[in-house]
């Protein structure tokens, strides 16, 4: 696991790629240290620049230093991730008897399969990773990630440069990149509490969707692929037994494959059924006992430490934890966005932090249960599909006239996943299309109520120039040709959007903030393309949400685990911002603040802060997200155009 940077010149203008004093690589590459502790290196031909920095996990020594040349110096290679398969493939491809190795890293196979297959690599590769491959030979530069995001590539291109790196802060070195906010992803941002799609906060910085290989040569001409997509074909011949059976296989197979490494691996648990089911496969696997790590909350609602504690006791792991308070998340703020670079607003992402910070004294590299509930239908969401379509069939007058009313006066509460938030959701998309209905369980804010945030300035720029609709993300992926089922087309948009938009970013900075590489075994391309192929109804059995994940599991989990319900890491935040953290609302969301940017009303924000205050209205998240994009605007220095 490491960090790459990269700079590549445009057209036959001689412009120095390091900039005006000569330090322009080592300084995008010194700011991504934390990624990679263990080793640096720096690489340039006139043409193009690549900077790496290291964290070792296979093969210590010094020969997996990068940018890594092939044996005559054409290629260069510098690569973020793990690639799981590489010694299948170099077996496959019988590398090591055509090509002359010098060590025994992932990397080093990564470069002589380019030199194999070109581009077609992509599609081979089992693991997660971005990287950039300089061919001297064709005058090309070759970037791509992985299909479900798991490894970040940011980039910004001018009339003179491609710049490339794992952060957004390592583009910032190059004082000649604009530090602009994007309208557009503000726009999405109030509605998601992050920031969706291939866009960044800043204008003109975009990042690399997942599953794509871009190729761009010396003279500006790009062309991309995409690679790596399941093909959610259903397959009617799968019963619950087979489906069953199969994913434990996989899933076993993902966790082993996985585990692959020369430094200590532990596991964070949560005590969710997906994260516990990674300790119980990984015990198969170990001699030693697995070390576990968790985090939990004094609010029962949002804790999940007494079933994390049952699974470490039943898997016998060496289990340390820690208990999130409202003063470990002042001391965080606002410094843990110097690692994400964007506003970001997962609250799980804190308390991801002091996990990681936890395993970091023990452990290199942890597993991580993403993609698990995206793979399995795990979400509450899928639940409310299945409810939906029941429910539609209660008379209109009786919906409107009855149900709605009761269900609007119950009374706010900011507890976890309460039942008056789940009513309100559920009545609110009664009357949406499929994608827009799965859309309204995440949505922060509606277009009406961020239309009242914005300035008038702003409002005026959208009258001229309307933001694109947030829908865009969840409708374009559902549209496309695929699974007819519909829970499966929302299953592949959760997939494609929020796995590694929001999800994956958590995974990604948090760990690497403390240069602790987290793996994704649900993300394993044979198990996810399998459970593509599983019938939904399988998936969700009447309301029982991840049915093969359950039957799969039975007699390797406590029953206690199988059986319990979603809670999902979140942090209390609701409760904290009228409470202990009240003053860093009062802080941050000021009036003089907010109306510095430009694009924000303060009568607007206070609004929100007086209803939060009062509970006539949950805005817990919606105030979390202003926190966020507050501290961030003041932390990256970007000023309205």
């Amino acid at each position: 696991m490491c960090g790459l940077c990269g700079i590549l010149r445009l057209g036959d203008r001689a412009i120095d790629p390091d900039g005006p004093d000569g330090r322009l690589l080592d300084r995008m590459t010194d700011v991504l240290a934390h990624r990679g502790p263990n080793d640096r290196g720096t690489w340039s031909d006139g043409r193009v620049a690549l900077g790496h920095r290291r964290l070792s996990v296979i093969d210590l020594s010094r020969a997996g230093r990068q940018p890594m040349a092939n044996a005559d110096g054409s290629v260069q290679l510098a690569y973020n991730g793990e690639i799981y398969n590489f010694r299948e493939l170099a077996e496959r491809f019988r590398l090591r008897e055509k090509y002359p190795f010098r060590s025994r890293t992932d990397s080093e196979v990564l470069l002589y399969l380019y030199e194999e297959c070109g581009p077609e690599l992509a599609s081979l590769l089992n693991g997660m990773f971005a990287f950039a491959i300089w061919d001297a030979r064709s005058g090309a530069l070759h970037l791509a990630r992985d299909p479900y995001g798991v490894k970040p590539l940011f980039l910004q291109r001018d009339d003179h440069f491609l710049r490339f790196a794992s952060e957004i802060k390592s583009l910032l070195q190059d004082p000649r990149v604009p530090r602009r906010p994007s309208v557009q992803a503000l726009h999405d941002f109030l509605t998601f509490d992050y920031v969706p799609g291939a866009q960044t906060a800043f204008e003109g910085i975009a990042e690399l969707p997942p599953g794509q290989w871009l190729t761009v040569a010396a003279s500006g001409a790009s062309e991309s692929h995409r690679f790596g997509e399941s093909s959610w074909r259903e397959d009617p011949s799968i019963d619950a037994a087979t489906a069953a059976r199969r994913s434990l296989e996989l899933m076993d197979q993902a966790v082993e494959r996985q585990l692959v490494a020369d430094v200590p691996v532990g596991v964070m648990l949560s005590g969710g059924m997906d994260s516990s089911a990674l300790v119980a496969l990984m015990n198969r696997h170990v001699s030693e006992p697995v070390h576990t790590y968790s985090v939990g909350f004094e609010d029962r609602s949002f804790d999940e430490l007494p079933y994390a504690r049952i699974v470490a006791e039943a898997c016998h792991t060496k289990q340390r934890e820690v208990v999130i308070t409202p003063s470990m998340v002042r001391e965080l703020l606002p410094g843990y966005l110097d690692y994400i670079d964007e506003p970001y607003a997962d609250g799980s992402a804190i308390p991801t932090w002091y996990v990681c910070q936890m395993a970091r004294d023990e452990v290199v590299v942890v597993l991580s249960g993403e993609g698990g509930d995206e793979a399995f239908a795990g979400y509450d969401t899928y639940g409310a599909w299945r409810a939906s379509s029941w429910f539609r069939r209660v008379p209109g007058w009786l919906r409107r006239g009855l149900i709605r009313p009761l269900v609007e006066a119950l009374p706010v509460s900011h507890r976890k996943l309460s039942l008056e938030f789940k009513l309100k959701r559920f009545l609110g998309g009664q009357d949406l299309s499929p994608a827009a209905a799965h859309m309204w369980w995440r949505i922060v804010l509606t277009e009406a109520q961020k239309l009242d945030l914005y300035s008038d300035a702003l409002r005026e720029q959208l009258a001229r120039e309307p933001a694109l609709p947030p829908l865009r993300h969840f409708q374009e992926v559902y549209d496309q040709d695929g699974p007819a089922d519909e829970l499966a087309r929302l299953l592949r948009v959760d997939s494609r959007v929020f796995l590694p938009d929001d999800l994956m970013v958590k995974n990604d900075r948090m760990s690497m903030a403390h240069s602790l590489e987290a793996r994704v075994p649900f993300t394993d391309p044979d198990l996810t393309e399998y459970l593509s192929r599983v019938p939904s109804s399988l998936k969700l059995r009447g309301m029982r949400r991840k049915a093969v994940m359950r039957d799969a599991l039975q007699g390797l989990l406590p029953k206690s685990i199988l059986d319990k319900k979603k809670v999902g890491l979140e942090m209390p935040y609701s409760t904290w911002l009228r409470r202990e953290l009240r003053d860093l609302v009062d802080l941050h969301l000021g009036p003089e603040r907010i109306a510095a940017t430009g694009l924000l009303r303060p009568e607007g924000v206070r609004q929100l802060v007086d209803e939060h205050l009062a509970m006539r209205r949950d805005h817990g998240r919606a105030l979390w997200g202003l926190l966020n994009y507050m501290m961030w605007w003041d932390r990256a220095g970007v000023r309205p155009a």
